[in-house]
């Protein structure tokens, strides 16, 4: 994460993306840091995680995770690095969806355990859509200066008010899939639905989103965003642990 978003700080900057940003300062854009300081901070950055993430395999022998690490260091750098970066093509979110969701919960239960089990697969769709509606909510505040500066994200081709639908179904989908890790648990089948319990921390972004604010009103929302992300994550991964100690 950290990676990425040095990254993420030191590609916009370069291509001029945000000289007008609405949102929180950027190192390279606002010229805080010099861009090789910046891109510098992401490789090393990087070398940290494939560190840790090699051991990790030395550890528990699954090599293949060689490919997992390498496409998930790819993916933090070419989301607006390179020549062709997939989030000026739209593809922002779907990249979140599974390396913020699948990828982490998945491969952290199979390297553990060995098995990827119904339960997993479905909170692991959850948080990554509570994670994609964050870069949604970014998005949505960004769609003026993203457009006129040829970044055509997925909030830019659909436009504000299919945006602000995206947002809603993916908060939606956050909690259907709480219900589903209930259905499809192995054990304890009411205990997963603690992650109901982040509810009310959906009620304000929401509120903010469906209102029509944008520009500086939306970053309420994406605060509120991560905030829930929290909550959920925190909620429901009780509901998962809490039987063992009962």
């Amino acid at each position: 994460q950290i990676g990425v978003n040095y990254a993420n700080d030191y590609s916009d900057g370069i291509r001029g993306t945000d000289a007008d940003r609405v949102g929180p300062l950027r190192l390279v854009g606002q010229g805080i840091a010099a861009p090789r300081a910046v891109r510098n901070a992401a490789f090393a950055s990087f070398l940290i995680a494939a560190l840790a993430g090699l051991l990790l395999i030395a550890l528990s022998g699954f090599w293949w995770l060689l490919i997992v690490g390498a496409a998930s260091i790819g993916a933090a750098w070419f989301y607006t690095g390179g020549t062709r970066p997939y989030g000026y093509a739209g593809w922002g979110e779907v990249f979140v969806l599974v390396f913020f969701g699948l990828v982490p919960v998945l491969g952290t239960l199979y390297v553990q355990t060995g098995t990827v089990t119904a339960a997993a697969i479905a909170a692991s769709v959850g948080i990554g859509a509570l994670t994609s509606a964050i870069l949604v909510t970014n998005n949505l505040r960004d769609i003026p200066t993203d457009r006129s500066s040829g970044k055509l994200t997925l909030a830019v081709r659909l436009g504000e008010t299919k945006t602000r639908g995206l947002y809603v179904a993916l908060i939606v989908i956050a909690f259907i899939a709480v219900v589903m890790v209930a259905l499809v648990n192995s054990g304890d089948a009411l205990w997963p639905l603690l992650g109901l319990a982040a509810l009310p921390w959906a009620v304000p972004p929401l509120r903010v989103v469906t209102s029509g604010a944008v520009g500086p009103g939306l970053i309420a929302a994406l605060i509120g965003t991560g905030r829930l992300v929290i909550a959920y994550s925190v909620a429901l991964s009780t509901g998962l642990v809490l039987p063992l100690f009962i």
